[in-house]
């Protein structure tokens, strides 16, 4: 019996202390993850790492520690997920709060020309751009109208031969503005 009360806290104190930690460390870390800025995400966005991250830890915690019960760890892993869920909500609705969280993309390569200020600010060498424009076969920054880095961490590119165009593009099911 004495096995099951420490697999399974009830206390509801502890469980709101087990809540709003989760919810603190997931906030702290979105926020120093938006911090580190978008090179160090690489393709995930910061919510998806945060809550990959933290996740896989509260349930080990959940798991393994000597004083951490199942219901505690999963209570952390709904809190984590509920608070995911709730700031993506807050981002589709608000595009100030998309801004905070997420950015916006940075132009790296504008007409064939670095853009040496944006790139400093992003923590990039020319280098670094070039070895991406290789990946995408591309030889000469005069070969690119625009390299932008996304919000995700990528860069893409717009070689000069390719011109621009402007498309009207559903996203997630909204009719395009007319």
């Amino acid at each position: 019996m004495d096995d099951l009360t420490t697999l399974f806290q009830l206390d509801p104190m502890a469980l709101a202390v087990v809540a709003v930690r989760t919810l603190a460390v997931y906030l702290v870390l979105v926020a120093l993850l938006r911090l580190f800025g978008k090179r160090e995400l690489g393709q995930m966005a910061p919510f998806d790492l945060v809550v990959v991250l933290l996740i896989s830890n509260a349930v080990q915690n959940a798991m393994l520690g000597p004083d951490t019960s199942l219901t505690s760890g999963l209570l952390a892993a709904f809190v984590l997920l509920a608070a995911n869920w709730a700031i993506n909500r807050l981002a589709l609705r608000s595009e100030l709060v998309q801004r905070l969280i997420s950015g916006q993309p940075v132009i790296l390569i504008n007409h064939g020309e670095f853009l040496d200020m944006n790139l400093r600010h992003e923590g990039l060498t020319r280098e670094q751009v070039i070895a991406a424009m290789r990946e995408y076969g591309v030889a000469e920054a005069e070969d690119v109208e625009l390299a932008v880095l996304e919000v995700d961490g990528m860069i893409s590119f717009v070689p000069a031969s390719a011109g621009m165009q402007r498309t009207r593009k559903r996203i997630r099911g909204r009719k395009p503005a007319a």
